[in-house]
């Protein structure tokens, strides 16, 4: 019986760990995504990645390399939105998903251009994570301001 509870536990510890696993594979393709968006991710982009994966996300630094190798080596089999924002409606809170949004933002203006098709992207986006119109302008400005002083 006692092993019992501890097979239960262990699974428990292995799911939530998957789970982990998972939302960054998510985030680093996501963003991976909206880097190709343009056809070409630049190093600037992928730095920007990694940053925002680590410091804003508060990822592990080695699970942000292992998952950004894994996102660029995937980049041509590009998935639908909705595989990434279903799975980020589950898990994410409105606020985490509008900070997604603006950091999206940050990494498309990475390498100073804005191209019609990025735009469109985070505009859809938005629109599959329930982000009004009006926010998700609002996180643009704010992504903006940020690289802006860099």
């Amino acid at each position: 019986m006692l092993q019992s509870l501890r097979n239960i536990f262990s699974n428990n510890i292995n799911k939530n760990k998957e789970d982990y696993n998972k939302d960054i594979d998510i985030l680093a393709g996501l963003m991976i995504e909206a880097a190709n968006t343009d056809g070409n991710i630049s190093q600037d982009e992928v730095n920007k990645i990694s940053l925002s994966l680590i410091n804003i996300f508060k990822e592990e630094p080695k699970e942000v390399e292992m998952a950004l190798s894994r996102a660029l080596d995937d980049k041509d089999n590009s998935r639908s939105l909705h595989y990434y924002t279903s799975k980020l409606n589950k898990s994410f809170s409105h606020e985490k998903k509008l900070l997604l949004i603006e950091v999206l933002w940050e990494v498309i203006l990475a390498d100073n251009e804005i191209h019609d098709f990025e735009s469109n992207l985070l505009r859809r986006l938005a629109g599959l994570l329930y982000i009004s119109d009006i926010e998700c302008g609002n996180a643009k400005k704010r992504a903006n301001s940020k690289v802006n002083k860099l």
